[in-house]
């Protein structure tokens, strides 16, 4: 006959681990990561007796987590584009915040042309004078400014990348050693449901710093790939990823891979790391380079406008603002003797990029280095032809060795590097360094524009006279007869005279040194003209636009990177309760199943109690007989 006493101890332990794990539901259920757990039982062998079989009671199968391995897998993707959204929303939005604080170039600019057409009206005045040098200095301190600010973003984010990866490893080392204990599990045994919890709030958190992709494997443990397919767990085995300066600029950090050691940063996405390097190179780099070529524009054109001018002493202008030009970066791995001098050649064709130069052994070449596309040098490299490509002029020196490489940021330092070249406000050269006369006045010839084509040459002042002897011939001071091209200018003395309607026989032009420079405004007025004057991009974009185009790129950026976090954190949203309604803890599905089990435990208590009445009963039978 079945064991009463048996069946009702099995049932009374069943119901014990169902209270036990229950219990322990109820505990856990504000605890990160946790999974219900569940307990399946299933019947004893049942005990034959004569023609039928009676049930022996009951055994606990397993005690398993309530978990989809799809729900989990769409919450850790969700965790990735939350940790990449909510990373990029933060940096764009303290660039945003910087160029809209108080180092506002585009109000400087404003104020600064502004006390040029102050000067403008009172050329001799002093007050005025000193003014414009003071609202030059204002735009020198915002380009710091915001220089300043830039940088130290930049650093902000270089640590970042270091201390992202830190925890990157440590997260992988510690999944590492969990997959180890988890394999240790006896292969007849379930794996125990809070190793794997906490295993996979690892890997969430993992996710939420790097993109990844998790393998299950056959013996419960998990492979965990980045993006590109560095590996950083397999196993047992965690492979850290390593964070190394870059071969250029050794405040830029990189991320390498753990076996081989090459860079991977252009390859990383997802999560905060890579919103850290796409925010580097999509948003920050390109602001730096925005904001250095808006500081070589404004340098150029107000100084090749100054030097138009004469200042109050007769003096032609010299440079009014300084400016950094291209800064080359040799690789420390370079192994030659080989050097690269760059220069700025067209500012109109500076596009913002970076270039690398390389040298495969027999010639030169030249690629973008954020996109890799070559870019087609013209010239030889040497001093007397050198390449020339995007604006730039470059010369090879040295030995190069095959292998070496430069890395050349036209624009980056500019911005930090601009400066006034000059502090004396007699020295701002506001007047028109010529003045021309016509012959014969009846004839009411169209005064030509006479500018300086050669501040140096001694006899730029020498009075001189042009006189046409037929549409195209002149001379000069009575000089030999010389060939005129309708169209060219004709150039003399340092000077350079261009019509505007093409000169007959008989026309004379005078041109002499302006004896009134402290009352002449001719020049002040040209160089408020500068504000709108097209520079960049081909001789289109003025100053005030190029940094109204780094303002709405990076707003844009910004937009963009609040837009994605509003959609992440609702991906993310709707995957956390997705996986929640399976695996959460629910408070009352859980009063209930403890309802059940005590229920059983008591039922069970009844059983045991009931077979212990009959076994006391038959003793008192055999005794009494």
């Amino acid at each position: 006959m079945a064991d009463m006493l048996s069946t009702g101890v099995s049932g009374l332990l069943a119901a014990q681990v169902g209270l036990s794990t229950v219990s322990h539901n109820v505990a856990n259920v504000n605890t990160d990561g946790y999974s219900r757990q569940l307990v399946s039982y299933q019947t004893k062998q049942p005990e034959a007796v004569g023609g039928y079989y009676v049930g022996t009671g009951v055994d606990t199968q397993a005690v398993q987590r309530a978990y989809s391995q799809f729900l989990n897998s769409s919450l850790w993707s969700a965790s990735s584009g939350q940790g990449r959204a909510t990373t990029m929303n933060s940096l764009t939005s303290q660039i945003n915040n910087q160029l809209a604080g108080s180092s506002n170039l585009q109000t400087s600019l404003d104020g600064f042309y502004g006390a040029v057409q102050d000067m403008a009206n009172t050329p001799s005045d002093a007050a005025s004078r000193q003014v414009l040098l003071a609202r030059a200095g204002g735009v020198v301190s915002t380009f710091h400014a915001l220089s300043d600010q830039f940088n130290q973003l930049s650093g902000q984010v270089q640590r970042q990348i270091t201390d992202t990866v830190g925890s990157i490893n440590t997260d992988s080392a510690a999944i590492a050693k969990l997959n180890g204990l988890i394999r240790a599990t006896p292969s007849d045994g379930t794996p125990p449901s809070d190793l794997l919890d906490k295993r996979d709030s690892l890997v969430k958190k993992l996710a939420g710093e790097v993109g990844v992709t998790v393998v299950p494997q056959n013996d419960n443990t998990i492979s965990i790939f980045t993006g590109n397919g560095q590996a950083l767990v397999t196993s047992a085995q965690a492979f850290p990823l390593g964070s190394t300066p870059n071969v250029y600029d050794a405040t830029r950090q990189e991320v390498t891979g753990a076996t081989t050691g090459a860079v991977i940063s252009g390859r990383i996405g997802g999560g905060s790391l890579g919103a850290l390097l796409e925010f580097r190179s999509n948003v920050l780099d390109p602001a730096q380079a925005q904001l250095g070529r808006s500081a070589q524009a404004m340098a150029s054109a107000f100084n090749a406008q100054h030097a138009q001018g004469v200042d109050l002493q007769g003096a032609v202008g010299g440079t009014f603002f300084n400016v950094a030009g291209p800064v080359v970066q040799a690789a420390s791995t370079n192994t030659g003797t080989g050097t690269l001098d760059a220069s700025i050649s067209n500012i109109g064709s500076l596009t913002g990029k970076d270039y690398l130069m390389r040298y495969n052994g027999t010639a030169w070449s030249m690629s973008d280095a954020n996109g890799g596309a070559a870019v087609t040098l013209s010239g030889s490299g040497t001093a007397a032809d050198p390449f020339t490509a995007a604006g730039l002029s470059l010369v090879i020196g040295g030995a190069a060795s095959a292998g070496d490489s430069f890395r050349i940021q036209p624009s980056q330092s500019a911005a930090a590097s601009f400066s006034l070249a000059i502090n004396n406000p007699d020295k701002i050269a506001a007047a028109a360094p010529f003045v021309v006369t016509t012959a014969p006045a009846s004839a009411g010839i169209p005064s030509p524009t006479v500018s300086i084509s050669d501040g140096s040459n001694p006899n730029l002042f020498d009075a001189a006279t042009v006189v046409f002897s037929s549409p195209t011939t002149y001379s000069i001071n009575g000089g030999p007869s010389q060939t005129f091209t309708p169209g060219q200018p004709v150039v003399a003395n340092g000077w350079s005279m261009k019509f505007s309607a093409a000169p007959q026989a008989g026309y004379s032009f005078g041109v002499q040194a302006n004896s009134n420079a402290q009352g002449d405004n001719r020049n002040a007025l040209m160089l408020g003209k500068v504000a709108n004057l097209g520079v960049l991009d081909g001789g289109i974009t003025s100053t005030g636009h190029a940094y109204s185009q780094l303002v709405s790129q990076v707003g844009s950026a910004g937009a963009l990177a609040a837009d994605d976090l509003t959609t992440q954190t609702a991906v993310y949203s709707q995957a956390m309760g997705q996986q929640q309604s399976v695996s959460g803890v629910n408070l009352d599905e859980e009063a209930a199943n403890m309802v059940r089990y005590q229920q059983a435990y008591q039922a069970s208590a009844q059983v045991i109690s009931a077979s212990n009445t009959i076994f006391s009963a038959l003793l008192s039978a055999v005794r009494s007989g």
